[in-house]
């Protein structure tokens, strides 16, 4: 197998995410997801088509190979466990912990990602409340309603946050809006979701209300 590269694992990662219940990718969302030209983006997937990563067919989009999801599947697996190893045993805060993974999962060797997730519990999600993928290569696709789904009356507990901002992030925590939190909802009003979290009220905003996945 050639080399593969941080940037070649940062492609394989987002063509996993974006052809997820949409079967394939067109290289113009790759473009926007990854934010470079679509120059950029064309010359590199061809790069990954000639290494056998992606199947690539103009006009048809791309999506990956068995190989390419399972580097693709790794470097997730690398990125979540450093997420939450860095929240759980440093103490980093969960808007933070997101960019730190970017710049670390590239170089995390097997046997630390063995002894990280060991130190962990051999955990099954991330301190956003996303799946992580198992050492087989496999990761499970559970998918919950957003937090506008729920009607005044319903309780549940908060599964996911969205990781794609860390702005929200850190105006979910300061609500008291993260993963394992028990809630109620009270009302869903146009300026966004009254909730009651441990005794108190809040009023999630209807900007952040699509950003929280409840179970």
């Amino acid at each position: 197998m050639p080399l593969i590269t941080g940037v070649m694992e940062d492609y394989l990662k987002a063509i996993y995410k974006l052809q997820r219940g949409h079967g394939s990718v067109a290289t113009v969302e790759l473009s926007k997801e990854l934010r470079v030209a679509a120059a950029t983006t064309t010359a590199m997937v061809q790069r990954l088509a000639k290494l056998k990563l992606v199947s690539y067919h103009r006009y048809r989009g791309l999506t990956l190979t068995s190989a390419g999801e399972r580097i693709a599947l790794e470097t997730i697996r690398h990125h979540r466990l450093i997420e939450l190893y860095l929240a759980q045993h440093l103490g980093v805060d969960l808007d933070k912990v997101h960019g730190e993974a970017e710049k670390m999962e590239h170089v995390l060797s097997h046997d630390v990602e063995a002894r990280i997730a060991a130190a962990l519990g051999n955990p099954t999600t991330d301190p956003h409340g996303d799946p992580i993928p198992s050492t087989t290569g496999t990761m499970r696709d559970i998918r919950y309603p957003a937090l506008t789904a729920f009607g005044a009356g319903m309780t549940g507990v908060v599964a996911r946050v969205s990781d794609r901002d860390p702005a929200t992030l850190r105006r979910l925590a300061g609500l008291g809006i993260l993963p394992g939190v028990k809630v109620k909802i009270l009302a869903q009003r146009p300026s966004g979701c009254r909730v009651e979290i441990d005794g108190h009220r809040v009023t999630v905003p209807r900007a952040l209300c699509g950003d929280v996945y409840i179970q």
